[in-house]
């Protein structure tokens, strides 16, 4: 063995040596953000996790990640602590952790530690005639929504590079369409719905739906439940996108509503039964008698594009190449 590399082996053993236990460090920082000292804890927060990390000491590293996580959030520090989740998701990388219930349990307390207050709480009496108030809150729901969801994304292509699925969790892209839709002030109904389509519970994506249709603008509702059957279709999960639409319909009847009557559902109806056999020129007649309901949404003619190929085996150029494609491609 070389001087130099016996001097690093002997530096990197003393470093080890060094560093103080994992609780007396997380008591320690606990305390500083009791005091305020927000920033100041954040710093050795980061600090020490990344000394725990060079010695390869993971587990301890990610025990001091996810208790600066936990406790700035509880603090209200979002951005203080969405970094420190996502240093946590960073350490599962270099550690090569596998994605289990343990580690998933330990993302969901994180997870569940973002504030949840939406938009329309703050209305009332007490906002300024200008919408100052208003100005704030919204900003304030931007970095929550923009923090948390930058943790899941990474979580999410943490738990895909380590095999839970090849597009990534399940439960986490279900977590993710769930805090996108009920904590954004401007909430991306395709993106929720991407997410949902690549979780494995219809029936809170029936739920969000039906919540939607209860505050969405005219002929906005029709297009949701569309969009949602045809993502799920674009996948080649029939199953799914018929669970989706008996689940919609039943949450609606107990609500004493019911699914719009409109040519695009109408559409969506006679598609569902129709991919269920070799019935490729009826599809067709499909498309094009409904052409016009389908074009309102340029992303409609991309998945039934797809749905062609994955059903039929009818590959056009245009197939999941646009707007869809990047969002199902890119986290």
């Amino acid at each position: 063995m070389s001087r130099s590399l016996s001097m690093r082996s002997s530096m990197s053993m003393r470093s080890r040596r060094d560093l103080p236990p994992p609780q007396q460090t997380i008591e320690k920082l606990e305390n500083m953000v009791a005091e305020g000292n927000y920033y100041e804890a954040q710093q050795m927060y980061k600090s020490t996790g990344a000394r725990y990390i060079a010695a390869q000491k993971y587990l301890e590293a990610l025990d001091i990640l996810q208790s600066g996580a936990l406790v700035q959030l509880k603090h209200g520090q979002v951005t203080c602590g969405g970094e420190l989740a996502i240093m946590f998701v960073d350490t599962l990388v270099k550690a090569a952790l596998p994605y289990n219930e343990e580690t998933f349990d330990r993302i969901r307390k994180m997870y569940d530690a973002f504030p949840r207050i939406s938009v329309p709480h703050f209305l009332g009496d007490d906002y300024d005639d200008d919408g100052q108030k208003l100005s704030e809150a919204i900003s304030a729901a931007k970095v929550r929504s923009e923090s948390c969801s930058s943790f899941l994304r990474a979580a999410i292509r943490w738990s895909a590079e380590v095999g839970a699925s090849r597009s990534g969790s399940p439960e986490l892209h279900v977590m993710l369409a769930e805090y996108i839709y009920s904590e954004s002030p401007e909430t991306d109904m395709t993106k929720v719905s991407s997410h949902f389509v690549r979780g494995n519970d219809p029936k809170k994506f029936a739920s969000m739906l039906a919540n939607f249709m209860g505050k969405c603008y005219p002929g906005e509702d029709d297009t949701a439940i569309a969009r949602g059957v045809l993502m799920y279709l674009s996948q080649g999960n029939l199953r799914d996108a018929n669970l989706l639409m008996d689940e919609l319909k039943d949450q609606l009847k107990s609500a004493d509503l019911e699914i719009p009557k409109t040519d695009l559902i109408q559409f969506i109806k006679y598609l569902l039964p129709t991919l269920e056999r070799d019935a490729y020129p009826l599809f067709r007649t499909l498309r094009q008698k409904y052409k016009t309901s389908t074009d309102r949404d340029p992303v409609f003619e991309e998945l039934l594009d797809e749905i062609a190929a994955k059903f039929y085996g009818i590959r056009s150029q245009s197939a999941l190449e646009g707007l869809f494609g990047d969002m199902f491609r890119l986290i």
